[in-house]
Formats: structure tokens, sequence, C-alpha cells
């Protein structure tokens, strides 16, 4: 596919805000991919700090004054757009007010020419061959795929040289490390199973690529979801159906993206609170497909899952911490039982953790240090014993104050960039 003509084009679309310490890594790594034929657009989502002057010094950029040809509408104006001089640099980045990370992406799609496009974050480093391995399901089966994602890993700890992540590290912190084994479990396990039963309907927004004139048929992203990833591709699912074309949304079982994850408690909690957030609005606002034969297996499980144990899960949880305690004081909870139904209930947990490292491990071997197996290992652990129960109080936060009617705020997550490993000091 590296070499064909016939593989598929692709625009990589990155929306960046206040990402001056990243932004430069993450170009790079995007320009530097394995792929016959794909372009990077960036757009500078009114940053305040020096991202856009960051990438026009990084890139020797210059300002370009052709008409944009708005197809999608946007809520902010595009105030320049600058592009690379070199033709072998496929470089757009377009400077906007800032307008919220959908429009963002909507501005690019109106600039996007190319058959696929690829979403990423701009806090996200690449590997060589991602757009290679996450377009491979379009070229297999050009008619029917309409959507592809693929593993999204913790880079925290890890070392950058060049763009790419080059000697891969369990984060040093606790808070990261937990994260890191979190991010297998859902990806490796959960999002994998449910792409073999063809009912995926979610692909991170961290990474994610879909067909283009599907993305503009529906009308591009919706600025007014949270969950814009999520919405995305529920929207798919119900204009495809309503199409009543056979289609096929994929997840590529290969680490290919790699992210910052919060390293403060303040910073993970503002992010699952809008995760939930995002959630509750997107099933809420389709939840006409919940138990519906006319979407198949999406409408008969996958949605109906998303309801009982990933938006009520936290509030069963708490639940639980309350009346768990409450019973043993009124001595209405046999103290045995307690003990046994924890010790299942983390032991199972902890279990479907490890599975993720093992299959990863089998499969991928990214960790080539014993150290950092015994973190993931202890992480697994310690997850359970106060992460799971602050996690649960935060996303129970988000889905009141979207039931409340609060305005929605992502916050800013401060970002401490990555571990670049200066060139000719590469550590293997």
């Amino acid at each position: 596919m590296a070499a064909s003509p016939l593989t598929p084009s692709v625009s990589v679309i990155m929306s960046a805000f206040n990402e001056e310490a990243v932004i430069v890594s993450s170009v790079r790594s995007v320009l530097d991919l394995r792929h016959p034929h794909h372009e990077l657009i960036v757009v500078n989502d009114g940053s305040t700090d020096a991202t856009l002057q960051a990438l026009i010094d990084g890139f020797g950029l210059v300002n370009d004054t052709r008409p944009i040809a708005l197809t999608i509408p946007l809520l902010g104006s595009i105030r320049g757009v600058w592009t690379s001089p070199h033709a072998n640099l496929r470089l757009t980045v377009v400077d906007s007010d800032n307008s919220g990370k959908t429009d963002s992406i909507n501005c690019a799609l109106n600039i996007a020419r190319n058959d696929l496009i690829a979403i990423v974050d701009a806090d996200s480093i690449l590997d060589p061959d991602a757009l290679i391995k996450v377009s491979q399901p379009f070229a297999d089966d050009p008619d029917r795929v309409i959507a592809s994602g693929g593993v999204v890993r913790v880079a925290n700890g890890s070392q950058v040289l060049n763009g790419r992540v080059v000697n891969v590290r369990m984060p040093s912190r606790l808070l990261p490390q937990i994260q890191a084994v979190e991010y297998l479990r859902a990806f490796l396990l959960g999002r994998a199973g449910w792409s073999q039963l063809e009912a995926l309907i979610l692909i991170s927004g961290a990474f994610g690529m879909f067909r283009r004139d599907v993305v503009m048929a529906i009308g591009g992203m919706d600025t007014s979801s949270i969950g814009e990833d999520f919405e995305l591709v529920m929207r798919m699912h119900e204009w495809m159906r309503k199409q009543t074309n056979k289609y096929r949304v994929v997840f590529v079982v290969e680490p290919v993206s790699w992210t910052e994850v919060p390293e403060t408690f303040s910073a993970l909690a503002r992010q699952r609170r809008r995760w939930h957030r995002g959630l509750w609005e997107v099933l809420w606002k389709y939840k006409r497909m919940s138990f519906n034969p006319r979407y198949g297996v999406v409408g008969m499980l996958a949605v109906p899952y998303y309801w009982f144990f990933e938006l009520l899960a936290p509030v069963l949880e708490i639940a639980g911490l309350i009346i768990v305690p409450l019973g043993l004081v009124l001595g209405v909870i046999d103290p045995v039982y307690v003990v046994f139904f924890i010790l299942i209930a983390y032991v199972y947990a902890v279990i479907v953790t490890l599975a993720a490292m093992v299959i990863e491990e089998a499969s991928f071997h990214r960790y080539d240090h014993w150290s950092d197996l015994w973190k993931a290992l202890f992480s697994a652990v310690a997850e359970n014993f106060g992460y799971r129960q602050l996690t649960a109080i935060w996303r129970v936060q988000g889905w009141w104050q979207a039931i409340r009617g609060r305005e929605a705020s992502w916050g800013e997550m401060n970002r401490s960039g990555f571990n670049v490993q200066p060139a000719g000091k590469q550590s293997l």
C-alpha cells in the first residue's frame, strides 16, 4: 500500500489550541508518515500561546491568499492561511477564531480534497505506518467501509525522537500509569470486540479515519456536541441505515497513535466530566436507536450496552459504595458475603486488565523493560482503590451538569510536552 497508486489518498486534519509544547513534534510525525498520498491540514483554533508562530517558524510557512469555498458553514472566521513553499511538504495551516474543535475540523473539511479524512489530536504522535494500517480496510473493502480507528496508547514517559516514539516506557507517576492500562483495556478488549460484532459506535477523537464523501453528505461535525467523535460515528450509522446501504465501521487492533494523558487530578477530572457528559448527550440525542431492530446489532446491542454499562455504571458503583457500608452498620448484610463480593468484583477487574496486557505483550511487545511490566501490574491493582471511585464521582458530576443545563467547559490541560530525545542520543 505504501507504494501503490491505488491506495486511497488521505487528508489528515488536526485542530490545535494552545499546543505550543507538542505541536511541532505532532506535525512532524504526521508529515513523515509512510503513505503515497497524504496531506496535513492544521487549524489553529484561536490559540493564545505561540502555537501558530511555532508552526510558521518550524516549517518555514508562507501566507496563502487563495479563497476558500465554504461548503460547510463555520461559526468562526478564518484569519489567515499558511502553506509550505516546498512542493514535497504537504502542509496547510489555517488560523481561525476560537470556535471549538468541531468547528475547526469543519474548517479543514472545506479545504480537504482527498478520498479519506483522518482526524487526529494535536497532542498525538503517530506511528510511521499509522495511515497505512488504518486505511487498509478502505482499500480491502472500498464499497462498504466508511470509518476505521486504531489503538491509542499513552506516551507519557516514553522518549520521542524526530516526531517518533522510539523508546516506549511506562509513565513515572502512578496517575498516568493507571490511565495507560486503562487505555489498553478499553481498546484491545472493548473496541476490538465491538468491531468483530460489526457494532462499533465509538472511534476515538485522538485518531479516526472516515470516508470524506460520507462525512460531507451528513454535514460535517456537529458543533453543538461535546462528544463530537461519538456523535459523528452515531450519525454515520443512522445515515447509512436510512440509505439502506451495507456498510462497516472497523477497528484496527494495532497501536497507531500516542497521546499525552493528564498528570494531575484536576485535569483528569475535567476530562472525565466532559467524556461522560458527551456520552449522555449523544445517547439522549440518538435514543430512538435503542432496542430498534431497524439499526441491527447497533440498535439492539451496542447502544443499550452504552446506556446500561457505560452511562449508568458510575451511578451504580457510587450507590454500592454507599449502600454496602450502610448495610454493614445496620446489620442487614453478612460481612462474609461483603468480603467475597468485593474480592470477586475487584479480582475480576484486575483479571480483565491483565488479559489486555497479555494480548498487548503477545501481539506487539512494546515494553522491553521488566520494570514497566511491574508498573503496569501494580497499576492494574491500584486503580481499584481510589482511582475508580474518583472517576465514578467525576463522571456522575459531568452527567449532572448536563442534566442541569450548565454550560460545558473543556478547560485547559497543561501540557508538559513529550520526552524528546536529542538526535544522536537515541536510547534503545
